[in-house]
């Protein structure tokens, strides 16, 4: 089975061509004004209908008011809302997406007992993304390219809807990947020059990386 590849953040055409081209299962647009990788919701349309057809297109919002969500569905008309700040299970609730658009849900994980918040936001999502828990003293819940203990997911039903996150580059996706067991994967910082400056040669490496160790695990299990 493919790893599915998710390009998060991305703010620019160039960013998204090279994403597409490369295969990109998933693209994300960042609405959280604290992000350097924040766009607009009219930015964000632009390249979704660039995206439409290619690769799923996910809005990333951060405990978001209904009204910006509103918006961002009527505008965007994203496949996918991720859900990346303090939601309660109740609040994801009350959003009351429309018909055809998932629910992800990212949760920051430090060690085993963060795992323990699976059981109020599994029933809730199509998808979790585990995403390392962000320093003390930051303004954004993600996108610090840090990474967490990925053995921590090693009981994890591959299947089951996971997606892994959180300081991911083309050098150390293969490792995290075979660590995990998981097969999705979420970038940003990683295929980055600067904060919010994503290289097109770096997103073609990371997805390269990615469909070569599912090449390796392909060859050992035939």
């Amino acid at each position: 089975m493919a790893t599915e590849i998710k390009i998060c953040g991305i703010r620019t055409a160039d960013a998204l061509d090279a994403a597409l081209a490369a295969g990109a299962d998933h693209v994300g647009f960042v609405f959280f004004p604290p992000s350097p990788r924040a766009v607009s919701v009219e930015e964000a349309a632009q390249l979704a209908d660039i995206a439409r057809g290619r690769a799923r297109v996910v809005a990333l919002v951060v405990d978001p008011s209904h009204d910006l969500l509103a918006e961002i569905i009527r505008e965007v008309r994203p496949d996918v809302v991720q859900f990346h700040g303090r939601e309660t299970p109740e609040q994801i609730r009350e959003f009351r997406l429309p018909r055809g658009v998932e629910v992800w849900k990212a949760l920051p994980v430090s060690d085993a007992s963060d795992l323990e918040m699976l059981a109020d936001y599994a029933p809730l999502a199509e998808r979790i993304l585990f995403d390392a828990k962000p320093p003390k003293d930051a303004t954004r819940p993600g996108g610090h390219g840090r990474s967490f203990d990925w053995t921590l997911l090693r009981g994890l039903d591959p299947s089951g809807g996971f997606m892994l996150s959180g300081g991911l580059n083309a050098d150390n996706v293969p490792d995290a990947l075979k660590v995990s067991g998981l097969r999705a994967v979420d970038v940003s910082s990683g295929v980055e020059t600067a904060p919010g400056e994503k290289s097109p040669d770096l997103i073609r490496a990371f997805i390269q990386a990615v469909r070569g160790a599912d090449a390796r695990q392909e060859k050992q299990s035939s």
